[in-house]
């Protein structure tokens, strides 16, 4: 389902408003609004205290849409999407999928209609055992949060190998679009950062590449376009399938493979597919200079296409 700002339409079963307390609330870095205990509230709103189970020990999934240009792409799947992660991780998913796309259509009609959003449903748990590590799935709570976040130019940027991991579902819930999941993936681009590189291949625990620090990934050779199979240690992003779709019904090969990291720096092009970035290219691996090239470009001009259909 493809949302047009214009077709906004408010969803019923909304929790009542409730008082809200005089609680400090810091600057938020971009214009901001969220939805939380039944009211919409400006800035970076607290929305947890030091004995919420997820702020101690991570017990928190949420996902993450785009609004630009006036257009929404694929909204319904990120908030389905949500929904799926809570259940996956224990968490009651409290939010129909009509009420979450219900609140994003009255929160974007609180910014530009051509701003560039991003739009992010949460679920979290709020208490534990006594113990602490369990926590309680009857504890959920959920916000909408949607705030101004600027698309990256897709100027192109450098990658190299990360020593960091995806982790495997036997020690992750990589099932899930799992907030515990991100700071190895920080530290992944921290560590090639400080390397002089914008970004990182990582692998999955048996050295084959399994995605971006902050996306998935695409590649290039003789005349095909190649990516990661999903193999439960990286998530299988919607973006990624609309663009798999996309280039194949635009009769593009597309092919879903396991790859190494050898396999990408001999690679014709990189490109990378993420809800952040969208679709963006890769000019550089190692020391290798690379051109955004012709699949790329396709794969850029398609989702600008569909999104805006």
């Amino acid at each position: 389902m493809n949302f047009l700002v214009s077709g906004w339409r408010k969803a019923g079963n909304v929790p009542a408003k409730r008082a809200w307390p005089n609680r400090i609330t810091a600057a938020a870095p971009s214009r901001t609004w969220t939805f939380f205990e039944g009211d919409w509230h400006d800035g970076n709103v607290p929305i947890m205290g030091p004995r919420t189970h997820a702020a101690w020990l991570g017990s928190m999934v949420f996902d993450g849409a785009r609004a630009f240009e006036g257009v929404a792409p694929d909204l319904d799947l990120h908030c389905a999407r949500v929904n799926q992660s809570a259940a996956n991780f224990f968490l009651n998913p409290l939010v129909s999928v009509d009420t979450w796309l219900g609140l994003v259509g009255e929160g974007l009609k609180r910014f530009d209609r051509d701003a560039e959003l991003y739009i992010r449903p949460m679920y979290w748990a709020e208490t534990g055992s006594p113990g602490g590590i369990r926590h309680d799935p009857e504890s959920t709570r959920w916000c909408l949060c949607i705030y101004e976040a600027p698309i990256p130019k897709p100027n192109g940027g450098a990658i190299t190998l990360s020593p960091f991991r995806r982790p495997t579902a036997e020690c992750a819930p990589v099932d899930a679009k799992a907030a515990c999941l991100y700071p190895n993936n920080a530290r992944a681009i921290i560590a090639a950062q400080a390397r002089g590189f914008d970004n990182c291949l990582m692998c999955d625990m048996l050295g084959n590449v399994a995605e971006l620090g902050t996306a998935n990934v695409f590649m290039a050779k003789d005349g095909a376009v190649r990516t990661p199979t999903p193999n439960g240690t990286f998530l299988n992003g919607i973006t990624r399938q609309r663009v798999i779709k996309l280039l194949r019904d635009a009769g593009v090969t597309v092919v879903e493979q396991t790859l190494t990291y050898a396999d990408f720096q001999n690679a014709d092009e990189i490109f990378s597919s993420g809800n952040f970035s969208k679709v963006s290219p890769i000019t550089r691996i190692d020391e290798r200079s690379l051109q955004p090239g012709p699949f790329y470009r396709k794969a850029r001009e398609l989702y600008w296409a569909y999104a805006h259909a």
